[in-house]
């Protein structure tokens, strides 16, 4: 079925895109999730949309897939040990869905993938808590990486949270 786009003028319009962000660790959140099927058909992965909640880039987007149901089991080894990492990171160990883990601030590390035939682009190479410093290990040394309250007071963040508490 196709959409009606009446009215639409792209003379008005300038072309919109995603920009590469530069290699680097950012403030994020879970503002998106999606359980989707794999290309081949035999697998799920969930397809997780971060916002950029601070600095320069803020408010920029990026993607993240995590293969969870797949026949190649080192390919779900990989995406439970990251779904692990952002479930530390957000202090939400046990979640029953992925959308306990949307709108909740941690960190990931950013770099750019060089590829000739799509185009640079971003991938997500680790997660951790928001205020650990690189190469902190708090949750190891039994201490929680969250201050006593997980409000930040941040405008992106705030805006993020007014946002989430008005989804239904």
């Amino acid at each position: 079925m196709a959409g009606n786009l009446q009215g639409f003028d792209a003379k008005t319009v300038e072309p919109g895109g995603f920009d590469v962000l530069p290699a680097g660790e950012y403030d994020v959140c879970i503002v998106g999730s999606t359980m989707k099927p794999t290309a081949r058909g035999d697998g799920k992965y969930l397809e997780l949309e971060l916002q950029v909640l601070n600095g320069p880039h803020q408010n920029a987007r990026l993607w993240d897939r995590l293969n969870l149901v797949n026949p190649n089991q080192k390919a779900v080894t990989i995406a439970q040990g990251t779904l692990s990492a952002i479930c530390r990171a957000v202090g939400v160990l046990t979640p029953q869905d992925s959308s306990d883990l949307h709108n909740k601030p941690l960190r990931c590390r950013v770099i750019v993938r060089k590829s000739e035939e799509y185009g640079d682009g971003n991938e997500v190479k680790r997660y951790m808590p928001r205020n650990a410093g690189p190469g902190t290990q708090a949750q190891q040394a039994g201490g929680s990486p969250w201050p006593a309250s997980t409000q930040d007071a941040s405008p992106a963040y705030q805006e993020t949270a007014r946002q989430a508490d008005n989804v239904f």
